[in-house]
């Protein structure tokens, strides 16, 4: 287990009007992990919200930037810096437009594919940092992403997202043992567990 704090930082937009928004996912994810996970209440700092806990007997900050989405690298990498973190122990959860809605996938580093919160990090720390990318979907059109991601996850992808958010807090230790792949296999083995079927009656041996 590794004696360096890990640091999980949702990415969304604060206020009530933003609470439901696509863009929140991040925040709503972090919300599940602390809740989860009983973490210490939340507590301003580093230009955001900051919740001290423990994942997998490691200890863990999870951090939603009160700075707005666009300058998310404004509150995490003060708070990186402070707790001296390798990129290695930052984990962004974010919105994807470019994963189909209810699909998770987790990377280290790469572009931002158009996303200004990812920017904003990789702008302050580099882009080596992990990420767990929640998709949402693509409107279709270019000029739709906007009010696509700043509208509120409809009726229909709740049906998805809670499990979504409970499974990703489930697996969440595996991220704090830098088990991605394990994190992205429990999780879909959470929200598609194996079907235990009956075995197959077998006959007596004839004597």
């Amino acid at each position: 287990m590794s004696d360096t704090p890990l640091l999980i930082a949702g990415l969304g937009n604060p206020g009530v009007d933003y609470a439901r928004n696509r863009h929140n996912a991040g925040f709503m994810a972090v919300d599940v992990i602390a809740d989860r996970y009983r973490f210490a209440p939340w507590r301003t700092r580093f230009h955001g919200l900051i919740a001290e806990g423990a994942l997998d007997g490691r200890k863990t900050y999870l951090l939603k930037p009160m700075t707005y989405m666009n300058d998310s690298g404004q509150s995490i990498g003060p708070a990186s810096r402070f707790f001296k973190l390798p990129l290695s122990a930052i984990v962004v959860i974010h919105d994807e437009i470019d994963l189909a809605a209810a699909k998770l996938k987790v990377k280290t580093g790469g572009g931002d594919a158009g996303n200004n919160g990812l920017r904003s990090i990789t702008a302050t720390l580099g882009p080596d940092y992990r990420r767990v990318r929640i998709g949402v979907g693509h409107p279709g059109e270019k000029g739709r992403v906007h009010g696509h991601v700043l509208s509120n996850f409809s009726k229909a992808d709740e049906d998805w997202l809670v499990p979504m958010l409970d499974a990703i807090a489930e697996a969440a230790p595996r991220l704090a043992a830098d088990d991605d792949p394990g994190f992205m296999n429990k999780v879909a083995l959470v929200l598609n567990p194996p079907v235990n079927r009956p075995r197959p009656e077998t006959k007596p041996k004839e004597q």
